[in-house]
């Protein structure tokens, strides 16, 4: 299972550098995205931590084939010898259908954006844990809350987070806020931000329960669905 996950994983991490209009900003998202630092990536590829800083930070020419290749490599190896987290949450997210309607869409990001920009794209205001604002995300889920809610089995529910927690978790359809906060409370796993379209008012125990688990809340006044989902793969494409 994790040589086939690790395969699958490591051709879309090549191909999202390679095709990617900032090759090193993508670098520098899986790099994040496997909390490995520049310099034990480094020390793995054999390399000075300048040299990972000046590709990230666009300094150097865009990589051939080979560091890509080394790059993604280094990656996975370090994953493999810390537990193989990533590959395994990857291996998780596509080893089965999730035939759930309670998904309305799920995409990840080229380059990570922070949960401040991401306020403009669902017309939202940050209404706990603003100090947060500047963290990145590398995805989002939209979800129907009312069917996530009700149909959604505990394993179901765990691969909203696709291969990611550092990700939105939109939730649709909702009337006060609160049963997405308890719902995320009670699982267990915490994104890196939790976008509430619906409500006029945001709950204040969503807002006690998201200032408790430190996880930022956003109130999304959104007028449709529809023009939510719109605007969020415009920051995917």
């Amino acid at each position: 299972m994790i040589s086939a996950a690790k395969e699958k994983l490591a051709k879309r991490m090549a191909g999202e550098i390679a095709l990617s209009d900032d090759p090193g900003k993508t670098m520098r998202k899986w790099r994040e995205i496997f909390a490995v630092t520049q310099t034990d990536l480094a020390k793995c590829l054999g390399v000075s931590s300048s040299v990972l800083s000046d590709y990230e930070g666009g300094r150097r020419k865009s990589p051939g084939s080979t560091t890509i290749k080394k790059f993604v490599e280094g990656l996975l190896d370090l994953d493999e010898k810390s537990g193989g987290k990533v590959i395994h949450a990857f291996g998780r997210m596509f080893s089965t259908d999730l035939t759930t309607e309670a998904i309305i869409d799920v995409r990840e990001f080229s380059v990570p954006i922070k949960i401040a920009d991401l306020c403009s794209y669902v017309e939202g205001t940050i209404v706990a844990n603003a100090d947060l604002a500047y963290r990145p995300i590398y995805g989002y889920t939209v979800i129907d809350s009312i069917k996530a809610i009700l149909e959604m089995s505990a394993d179901e529910f765990l691969r909203l987070y696709g291969w990611s927690t550092e990700r939105a978790l939109v939730f649709t359809k909702v009337d006060t806020g609160r049963s997405p906060l308890v719902a995320i409370k009670v699982k267990g796993l915490k994104p890196s931000v939790v976008v509430v379209n619906g409500p006029e008012k945001m709950d204040e125990v969503a807002i006690k329960i998201a200032e408790i688990e430190r996880i930022p809340l956003i109130l999304s006044n959104m007028p449709s669905i529809d023009m939510l989902i719109r605007n969020l793969r415009g920051i995917a494409e």
